[in-house]
């Protein structure tokens, strides 16, 4: 198989950057789009120099000239089209969180190990190279054994608005650093205590704080922030440490690590996740389309994430929402 031939499922904004990094890895074809925005389908096809478009992902996922699918839908939708594509044989790369039920997980890898195609997770901080090199230094032994880890994951309010209707920050982004510290650690959360803080009072809260206990005897605490002032210089301001035995390792990232001064303000963007440079999308994102474009060629299935690495993040993240609503510490397991 020369180039992957992939169809995008799901073209929001995130589902359009989806668009743009497979263009940037070259044994992947962008070959497909699929939404059910008439509008949205008929400008990105033409943006992307796509031919074949589908208002029904059953369509899409009909054509046998289609090998694998990138599913961008909300975290609620995932499930149905995920089922189907594994159902039709296809490759699937399937945006995090995985699903927003652990029975809807279970269904989804239970599809997974029935097919022929392999089902890869997109928690992009996996391919953060500052968390890969942290990640490498735990398992060299450098900091001992992990006994505490903060993180940090703030965004500025405009970008929230419309997200906030849909999913909370705690799954919707604290689940990034609950699935790193799973990683780190190699262990399972067995209790989570939340509080949340509602500002504009949407369908979700704006803020989400969150604690973890490991069955290890690890802590950690998690700090979301949906609603950083509108003057706020950055995307997002990223940055977790981990304390061990022997030692520590913090991660900035990706506030301030490049600071621009224009004649109208100061802004830090984005370098790490999905930049472009020369109009070609780069960072994380694309280092997690050619991981999942090599495990295809490959034959083999993603084990730097699975499915039930993504499912084990869900879990706790689930279990701290649950936790905010009830003022009660939530028991895993």
């Amino acid at each position: 198989m020369d180039r992957i031939r992939i169809g995008v499922i799901g073209l929001g904004w995130f589902g359009e950057i989806h668009c743009d990094t497979i263009l940037a890895v070259p044994t992947l074809e962008l070959a497909a789009l699929c939404t059910r925005t008439p509008e949205r389908l008929r400008a990105l096809a033409q943006k992307f120099g796509v031919k074949k478009t589908f208002a029904d992902y059953r369509e899409l996922l009909a054509d046998p000239q289609i090998d694998a699918v990138s599913i961008v839908t909300m975290w609620d939708q995932h499930t149905e089209p995920a089922i189907a594509a594994l159902e039709a044989g296809k490759h699937v790369f399937l945006e995090k969180p995985m699903a927003s039920t652990l029975a809807d997980c279970r269904k989804i890898i239970a599809a997974a190990d029935r097919s022929r195609g392999i089902l890869f997770i997109g928690h992009i901080c996996r391919f953060n190279p500052r968390y890969r090199a942290a990640k490498q230094a735990i398992e060299q032994g450098k900091i001992g054994r992990i006994l505490s880890m903060s993180s940090r994951r703030n965004i500025p309010a405009a970008w929230t608005p419309e997200i906030l209707n849909k999913i909370g920050p705690i799954v919707g982004d604290a689940i990034h650093d609950t699935d790193l510290m799973l990683w780190f650690t190699g262990d399972r959360v067995v209790s989570a205590y939340a509080q949340t803080v509602d500002l504009r009072h949407l369908k979700h809260p704006d803020i989400g704080q969150t604690m973890y206990r490991f069955a290890g005897g690890a802590t950690a605490t998690l700090e979301t922030v949906w609603c950083m002032p509108a003057k706020t210089p950055f995307d997002i301001d990223e940055r977790m440490t981990i304390i061990g035995s022997e030692g520590f390792i913090h991660v900035q990232d990706t506030f301030p690590n490049l600071g621009i001064v224009s004649s109208e303000k100061f802004y830090s963007p984005d370098t790490t996740y999905w930049p472009e440079f020369d109009g070609v999308r780069a960072g994380a994102l694309r280092e997690e389309f050619a991981y999942f474009s090599r495990c295809i060629q490959d034959g083999r299935k993603p084990s730097l994430v699975t499915p039930q690495d993504a499912m084990a993040a869900l879990e706790a993240a689930l279990a701290a929402e649950e936790s905010a609503r009830t003022g009660e510490v939530a028991r895993i397991g």
